[in-house]
């Protein structure tokens, strides 16, 4: 599928992107992979890191909010991902507007250069806070969300489709639960504190987002939002993996989080498919006939809803920890 194709990615520099990257020159053999990105010096380490597949990368410096920029680097490109965002949950409160212009503005940015340039497909990265938002960077991400299934309306005669693939934070990235319990550990310290005794969460890989969103290249038809079967942990027994018989302080919950990850809200179960190993999302509205093809998967039923509070796959302690063997700390 990707074989001789140009492939862009937004955010190309993040911990996504480069796993994209690797995994698409490991498994395919691409014309040219195109990392956009706003900052050069995470270019520049990636290209060091990357030196030996050179000849398949390229390196564009360019914002999102810049729509001139964007129509330049797509014009050639066969697929889209859109991993650009500004994502830190107090970042996006303390500085609303600049939320929108990147998370929002970018948003539609990409979606303007997209059909002008005749790209085939694009796929936008969503997350669980944009199910039911509590916080701006939630508000921001399920306006993209809105803007890039409704971009298949305005597809007309050509030959592209728009979907996006939710999922929450990977494991060990920054601003997340890992990082924080290891910091605290490797400073010595001795209890580790937890908001809420309920709070859970869902553990998803690098490996497996970039699998996903492979797969919503694969078969996405127009609008779809595609979601992986993954198990579920609780955080207190994630304190337990990684420092044993520690305290665990009960310290409250913070501004703007949730008490589990929800990726499908009970609102969406009329529209929602269960797979083997992934659930989609069908859009509300059709506006193509590549889109009135029918589902093959089962239909939930109805008031349906899936989150890391009521999943059927849970992690042990000692499940948990043999994962964190894999897990590498995004720095």
């Amino acid at each position: 599928m990707l074989n001789n194709k140009s492939i862009l990615i937004t955010g190309g520099t993040g911990s996504f992107g480069k796993a994209f990257t690797s995994y698409v020159l490991e498994h395919y053999d691409p014309k040219k992979i195109i990392i956009y990105s706003r900052d050069e010096f995470k270019q520049f380490i990636m290209q060091n890191e990357f030196r030996e597949h050179a000849s398949k990368l390229r390196f564009f410096i360019g914002d999102v909010r810049d729509r001139e920029r964007l129509a330049r680097a797509f014009e050639g490109v066969d697929y889209v991902i859109h991993a650009a965002a500004l994502k830190q949950v107090p970042t996006c409160e303390y500085n609303p507007a600049e939320a929108i212009k990147t998370n929002i503005n970018g948003a539609q940015n990409v979606i303007d250069a997209a059909l002008d340039a005749g790209v085939r497909k694009v796929v936008a990265l969503s997350t669980d806070k944009a199910v039911n938002p509590v916080n701006l960077y939630g508000g921001t991400k399920l306006v993209s969300d809105k803007l890039f299934v409704a971009a298949n309306a305005y597809a007309g005669s050509k030959d592209i489709c728009f979907s996006i693939v939710r999922y929450g934070n990977v494991a060990g990235s920054r601003g997340s639960v890992i990082p924080f319990f290891h910091n605290l550990i490797k400073n010595g310290g001795t209890e580790l504190p937890i908001t809420d005794y309920r709070m859970t969460r869902f553990w998803i890989s690098l490996r497996q987002g970039v699998e996903l969103v492979i797969k919503a290249l694969e078969e996405a038809r127009g609008g779809e939002t595609f979601i992986s079967k993954i198990p579920s942990f609780k955080v207190t027994d994630l304190a337990q993996a990684m420092l044993p018989g520690c305290a665990m302080p009960e310290v409250g919950i913070r501004e703007g989080e949730k008490l589990h990850e929800i990726m499908v809200p009970v609102e969406d179960a009329p529209r929602t498919y269960e797979y083997d190993r992934h659930f989609i999302v069908y859009p509300q509205m059709v506006w193509s006939d590549r889109q009135k093809a029918q589902p093959t998967g089962r239909k939930v039923e109805e008031g349906f809803s899936y989150s890391s509070g009521n999943n059927t796959q849970w992690l042990s302690v000692e499940e948990i920890r043999e994962l964190l063997k894999t897990v590498e700390l995004e720095k």
